[in-house]
């Protein structure tokens, strides 16, 4: 999907000032991280369903997972922290989706807030489309499941010996979070197949599900701009592996 930038002067401007900024610091978004292999299970819409035949129709899909600081802060110290998950689909054509540290509630789940564990609320921050609805995304805190600890060693070492999961969720505007299933982060890749990882929550969508708001438009230009100078592109690296 192409977002309708205000002009394309602008947006070329934006995409060059982020390739810029790449080549001199690497990946320019959430730059440290890791990356898993991993599972997404949809168990399905409880109630009226949203319209979006992958939250509604209950699958099972290979996913990629990566959990990253925004701006690498030391250690446990607080950051904006991301999650980003990659369905690997039949057909080829991924799912993409970009979560970012944010509370549950509705003033606040379009708020990056920062957080020092990586166990906890992650929402979409943007919204998406699905016919004439707006719905919100998220990735919430299993109770049953293991931690995730402070920091991306901790959540690397919890992998290694248990398989972490997480709730994913979705909600209106101001509606309660329905889970609708469930993520699953198992073995860590290298860093050579973190580094070659590419997304793009803008483009990498299902034909059902469309990205709203001015900050779809932004995140687009930034993200192509990143993967521009990296040599990248936006269905770069991502572990089709079986999991277990």
């Amino acid at each position: 999907m192409t977002v309708t930038p205000p002009s394309s002067r602008l947006a070329t401007a934006v995409e060059r000032a982020s390739a810029a900024l790449s080549r001199r610091r690497g990946r320019l978004l959430h730059p440290a991280g890791r990356s898993f292999t991993g599972e997404l299970m949809i168990w399905g819409t409880p109630g009226p369903p949203t319209g979006s035949g992958l939250l509604d129709d209950p699958a099972r899909y290979r996913a990629t997972v990566r959990l990253s600081k925004g701006t690498p802060t030391p250690g446990s110290w607080p950051d904006v922290l991301g999650l980003a998950v990659r369905l690997h689909r039949d057909d080829g054509h991924p799912f993409d989706l970009l979560v970012s540290s944010s509370g549950a509630a509705p003033l606040l789940r379009n708020l990056p807030l920062p957080r020092r564990d990586f166990t906890g609320t992650y929402t979409s921050i943007m919204c998406y489309r699905v016919g004439p609805r707006r719905i919100w995304l998220a990735a919430l805190a299993d109770p049953d499941s293991v931690g995730l600890g402070r920091s991306l060693s901790a959540a690397a070492a919890a992998t290694r010996t248990d398989t972490p999961r997480m709730v994913l969720a979705v909600a209106s505007a101001v509606g309660p979070w329905r889970p609708v299933g469930q993520i699953s982060i198992d073995a860590q890749l290298d860093a050579e197949e973190d580094a070659a990882l590419a997304f793009d929550p803008v483009r990498n969508l299902p034909p059902d599900l469309r990205v709203a708001g001015p900050l779809a438009w932004l995140r687009e230009q930034t993200y192509r701009g990143s993967r521009r100078a990296r040599g990248a592109d936006a269905q770069s690296g991502g572990s089709t592996a079986t999991t277990v």
